[in-house]
Formats: structure tokens, sequence, C-alpha cells
């Protein structure tokens, strides 16, 4: 295994559910690096993914370094289908102590411009979806592990609107729900935090990316660095880790210092 996980992050054993596990190819986007990189420090992750292929790869790279994870393919916009991939991560490793809420889509256009299906489909994908894995998957930590931590990702387009007026309302609330929930569920043990990504280099960015948006990107980070997939991961697997005992309802942006600056116009999706 990876040096990483001689780390003692009191992850060893553990039992994680990453949403959006896969990514196409050998790329590495945000819930691929988190699956990995809890594997590293030693949890037995369930790789899930609307795709079982893209999962399965995940799982491929997983096994290779010598980690533990389950690929399993779900619509998390179906109930039931949340309800199922709870069960069989319950199935495959006896119980559940992390989650990794991390699906979502990006739409552009003002609330004028913005066609209403889509707006509704946003919602259901990036908000609906959290809410339902974690109604299933809350009773289950609660059962088997006694307690647990979940991560959701929303974006900075939650905190620095910019032309993307769907996106930011969906990711938004997902600030607003990961509060929500850590509220109701500390007494029960569970902490509740959110990863807001700025502008990463990952496969579902990269239709369509030139690369003069590329460089423009990188420009808009402070540091004057590209972010990646990994930065991400190592911020989820933070929050779900026992160094963050004590952090719960709180957001932690993952962006460069990109929102420390004035937002440039019509660039690609966070």
């Amino acid at each position: 295994m990876n040096k990483e996980q001689s780390e003692d992050l009191g992850l060893k054993d553990k039992v994680a559910i990453v949403t959006g596990g896969g990514a196409a190819g050998a790329g590495i986007g945000n819930g691929r690096a988190a699956a990995i990189l809890l594997a590293r420090a030693g949890a037995r992750v369930l790789v899930v993914d609307r795709a079982l292929d893209l999962a399965r790869q995940t799982v491929k790279m997983i096994v290779e370094e010598g980690g533990q994870a389950a690929p399993h393919a779900a619509d998390v916009t179906d109930e039931a289908q949340c309800r199922e991939l709870v069960a069989a991560a319950l199935t495959q490793f006896g119980r559940l102590d992390l989650l990794d809420n991390n699906v979502g889509i990006a739409s552009t256009g003002s609330v004028v411009q913005e066609d209403p299906e889509r707006w509704r489909r946003l919602m259901q994908v990036n908000v609906d979806s959290m809410f339902l894995v974690s109604r299933h998957a809350i009773p289950a930590m609660m059962k088997t592990a006694g307690g647990g931590a979940i991560v959701n990702v929303a974006s900075i387009a939650a905190l620095r609107p910019r032309g993307m007026t769907a996106y930011s309302t969906s990711k938004g609330a997902v600030i607003a729900l990961t509060r929500a929930m850590a509220v109701d569920h500390g007494a029960d043990g569970i902490r509740v935090n959110c990863v807001a990504p700025g502008p990463v280099y990952t496969p579902m960015v990269l239709p369509g990316m030139t690369p003069a948006a590329r460089e423009r990107r990188r420009q808009a980070s402070v540091l004057g660095i590209e972010g990646t997939g990994w930065d991400i991961g190592c911020a989820v697997r933070f929050l779900l880790s026992s160094h963050a005992r004590y952090i719960t309802g709180h957001t932690l942006v993952v962006d460069g210092g990109t929102t420390l600056l004035g937002p440039p116009r019509n660039t690609e999706a966070q």
C-alpha cells in the first residue's frame, strides 16, 4: 500500500460509500480520488457510479494498490436504488461508517435563460441525491457503527455566483443541507461537513476544454497552480477522518484562493 496508509487517520477498517466514484479511463475525478485515498488509509470502499464499468475501473485501481473496494451501479436520484446501495455496503462489508456524496451536474444561464425541466433535473441530481442517500445511510451508520461522518460536495459557485444560477442555487442548497444535517445528527455521533471545490481539472471538465481556458482557470488561483481531483479527495478524506473529530457543519473551500478575487465572466463550471 501507499506510504500514506501508515499515517493514522482513524480510517483503518472503516467502511465508506463514495457516490460518483467513477471516471473516464484512468482519469482522476473528485470521487475516484476520494475513494483511492480512503482505501490507502485502510478503509473499505463501496464505489458507486451510474456506469458500473467506471466504478469497476476505480475498484481495479484500489485493488492493484492492495486496498479493499467493491463496485456498485446506482442512479442516486432513485430512492429504491439509494436504499439498495446502502444495503450493498452492509452486505459486502458488514457496517457503514462514512459517506462521500459526490454526484453533480452543471448548467449555465440566468433564471430567464434556464429551461424549467433542466432546472428541476439539476436540483434532483445535485440536491435530492444527497438527501436520498443520506436518508438511508444515516440509520445504517447509527445501527452498525454507532455514528459516522458524511461529506457533501458543493462548489464555490454557491459562494460566488457567476452566470450559473441553477447550479449555484443547487450548491447553496447542499451547504444548507450540510449544516442542517450536522445539527440534526450530531447527537447521533454523526459529523456532516461540506467541501466546496474551485476550478479543478478533472475528467468532468475535459469535454470542450481548450488549452487557453485551462490556463485561465489556473490563473484564477491566487497560488497560480492548477487544482486536481486529488486536492478535493484529500479534503474529503480529512473531513471523514478522526483528524476532523471536532469539525461539523463546516464548508471547506478548496480553490487555491480563487474566491478571494473578483470573478471572471463566462468561464467553465467549478
